[in-house]
């Protein structure tokens, strides 16, 4: 068994080149051993685990759909937006929600301070995400994006 203390864990910044989408992660499953998208196949967990910090304002990343992962949302503190389809609905500390295979999502911190959480994700072999906004596709594990040719990860988002 692996133990590791949260407070240890690095938070990693991410941040699109414009600044709209912007978040720091503790990637917890990583810090417990698994590599990075290997799902069990590859020597990995079932899940990945990680927590979250979106700075007030931020989204965390491009409008998406994932077609074979389920992602689970715990928010811990502050408040935001879910958006999913055609909707957005507000969300807040002690919130939970799934994100099954096919619906599009997409989390923005509407609140003045920072809107922590932990998503759980399945870890499946290969995923093919599908980005709405910018008719884009991703395909996992090689982590492309593609239009017609590859593309930068925030191409056509900002």
């Amino acid at each position: 068994m692996k133990h590791v203390k949260q407070s240890a864990i690095e938070w990693i910044e991410q941040r699109s080149p414009a600044g709209r989408f912007h978040l720091f992660r503790r990637h917890i499953s990583q810090a417990l051993g698994a590599p990075r998208d290997a799902g069990v196949a590859g020597g990995g967990h079932p899940f990945d685990v990680e927590m979250t910090r979106l700075p007030p304002g931020a989204t965390n990343f491009p409008f998406h759909a994932h077609a074979a992962q389920w992602e689970v949302y715990l928010i811990l503190s502050g408040s935001g937006e879910l958006r999913t389809g055609d909707a957005a609905c507000a969300i807040a500390a002690g919130d939970a929600f799934v994100c099954p295979p096919g619906d599009a999502h997409q989390l923005k911190n509407t609140g003045t301070d920072e809107l922590v959480y932990y998503v759980i994700a399945d870890n499946p072999p290969a995923d093919v995400g599908y980005y709405p906004d910018s008719k884009k596709w991703t395909v996992k594990p090689q982590r492309k994006y593609f239009m017609m040719q590859e593309v930068d990860y925030y191409a056509g988002e900002e």
